[in-house]
């Protein structure tokens, strides 16, 4: 948005704001200088109640308290570091009290890390190398000895590169305290210290899936499969032969057995899409459905209830309800299931404008599931009206038509189906 500021900065310029999630209501806002390159929310060690946003921007760093708007801290960006998301947070390593912050910074020819610390954002010692390679993904994951990991995906697969190793190369000694993990150190590489996790060409995705007691699986999604590692043994716990994934697997719980199950959009050619979902345990097929794979259509999305399963919410055509005369990439609905009626879906009218963010969340305990989106015009740079909004859940439960699946569909009437969404009560647990 370009506003005018009498805080002396140039204009255009960034302006950061943040609205109440009950009314849309500016709760504050703030201006920075251009260029905005990203924005990290959530993390702990900045600001208030130890989370806080970190802006990338101009040549800046910025920490804002998510709560306040207030900056917390701003300085240069590290020289010759360009960084991207996600930032990690880290166990406090200078001995402040409060948890740091690393930025990873992939280019052509190697991938660095810089640690800065939560409270100040000064840089603690120097950066350090990673990898003579550009990597694609970054993650942190915690084993079960509690020694954390960053990992890398590369061109060849997934690294993993001990945080005492990085932290012991920043600055001599900053290492202490930090646990070491021997099952995993057994299998560093004697020069690098890189761990190979899943050695692959052809990985395309890497997620983390929690456990009950906190640890945390990986899901590796290649071009041809889906598979679970145990995130402490380094283990397969279970594989699926899969064709093109058209987006990044989610998770939610189809059934009670406390484990996350996997969402998966899967491409079967001619425009249509298979939604999946996969039992966590086992990669068993738990629930599929058949939809036409339309445009700018989000990745599936779930809201966890406190009755242990999710409602799951995807996007886009059911082949039976598309018009043969209609531009199909104009054609996008959402739709909603109940693992409890799962043969039958809620669908909500179409709707046109181009989105450039969907999410669902859950913004008051028991109640108060909603989904936001933001929509505006196509393409980087394109001018045009941006729009933020807000719809619970339940508001589209009126309005949805129910479409009944295949000849086992329940044989409870429409009202009671609705009737049964109006019911739940949802939990961020």
């Amino acid at each position: 948005m370009i506003i005018a500021t009498p805080q002396g900065l140039d204009t255009p310029c960034v302006f950061v704001s943040a609205v109440a999630g009950t009314n849309g209501e500016t709760l504050w806002e703030r201006a920075l200088g251009p260029e905005f390159h990203w924005a990290h929310c959530g993390l702990d060690g900045l600001g208030e109640m130890d989370r806080g946003c970190l802006l990338s921007h101009s040549n800046q760093l910025t920490a804002i308290d998510k709560y306040t708007g207030v900056v917390t801290w701003s300085w240069p960006q590290p020289p010759n570091l360009s960084s991207t998301l996600p930032v990690l947070s880290v166990p406090d390593l200078d001995g402040d009290g409060v948890s740091d912050v690393a930025l990873v910074a992939p280019s052509p020819t190697q991938t660095q890390l810089a640690i800065l610390s939560g409270k100040t954002g000064v840089q603690i010692g120097s950066e350090v190398v990673l990898d003579t390679a550009e990597s694609a993904m970054h993650l942190l994951h915690s084993t079960g000895k509690g020694s954390h990991y960053v990992l890398l995906q590369k061109d060849s697969g997934l690294y993993g590169l001990a945080l005492w190793r990085i932290a012991a190369q920043a600055k001599a000694g900053m290492e202490k305290g930090l646990k070491k993990d021997k099952h995993w150190e057994s299998k560093a590489n004697d020069s690098s210290g890189l761990v190979p996790i899943y050695e692959s060409g052809s990985l395309r995705h890497v997620l983390m899936t929690g456990k009950a007691e906190g640890l945390s699986n990986l899901l590796l999604v290649t071009g041809g499969s889906v598979e679970l590692m145990d995130g402490n043994s380094l283990n397969s716990l279970w594989r699926v032969n899969i064709s093109t994934i058209l987006s990044e697997p989610s998770f939610g719980h189809f059934n009670k057995d406390g484990t996350p199950d996997i969402v998966i959009e899967e491409e079967i050619g001619n425009g249509i899409k298979r939604v999946v979902i996969l039992d966590g345990n086992t990669g068993g097929t738990l629930w599929e459905v058949i939809l036409l794979a339309s445009p700018n259509s989000p990745k599936p999305a779930s809201v966890n209830t406190i009755n242990s399963f999710s409602v799951f919410m995807f996007w886009g055509v059911m082949p039976s309800e598309a018009n043969s005369t209609s531009d199909l990439s104009k054609e996008r609905h959402s739709y909603m299931m109940h693992p409890l009626y799962s043969t039958v879906l809620l669908e909500k009218s179409n709707i046109i404008d181009h989105i450039i963010a969907f999410k669902a969340t859950l913004l008051e305990r028991g109640r108060h599931a909603c989904y936001i989106l933001l929509t505006g015009p196509e393409g980087e740079g394109a001018e045009g009206t941006v729009v933020l909004s807000k719809r619970k859940l339940k508001q589209d439960v009126p309005d949805s038509r129910v479409l009944r699946m295949g000849s086992m569909s329940s044989k409870d009437t429409n009202e009671d189906i609705k009737e049964a969404f109006q019911r739940l009560r949802f939990s961020d647990e």
